[in-house]
């Protein structure tokens, strides 16, 4: 198997080669960098000891998707991954509305329901910024109530 580091180079040769065969032209923008964002994320999350269960996580039966789930020491965390170019706005943290936070807490249902057992588990919410040359990563554990 790859290790971490081994496995962020393959993930960025494979995204080199991506943007250098595939036509960016349909992708808008703010999804490229979003898209970016949960990868960039993902590996950050990494190096603080998370140890990542899924990406993408959707279910047929609610709306919406989470973005990263994975275990804190023993804690499973919902991650919602926020990505902007620039701070000059508002903060990326600040998207995850109300109504965001409801149908995170629905697809989470979901995923408990495929569980053997419901552990404890909380809502986390990383932004990224990319105004820097590397990017800049905020972590927010517990963002938001479980219900």
């Amino acid at each position: 198997m790859f290790s971490g580091q081994g496995m962020r180079r393959v993930i960025h040769v494979l995204d080199w080669i991506a943007a250098h065969t595939i036509p960016a032209e349909g992708v808008p923008r703010h999804q490229q960098i979003g898209r970016q964002g949960e990868d960039d994320a993902y590996f950050h999350l990494r190096r603080l000891g998370y140890v990542m269960v899924a990406r993408n996580f959707r279910s047929p039966r609610r709306r919406g998707e989470i973005d990263l789930i994975g275990w804190h020491k023993d804690t499973l965390c919902f991650v919602e991954v926020k990505s902007r170019s620039t701070r000059d706005v508002k903060p990326a943290e600040l998207a995850v509305d109300y109504d965001k936070q409801r149908d995170l807490r629905l697809v989470a249902r979901e995923y408990l329901r495929l569980l053997a057992e419901s552990p404890p588990y909380r809502f986390d919410i990383v932004s990224v910024y990319y105004d820097r040359k590397q990017p800049q990563f905020e972590l927010f554990q517990d963002a938001f109530p479980v219900s």
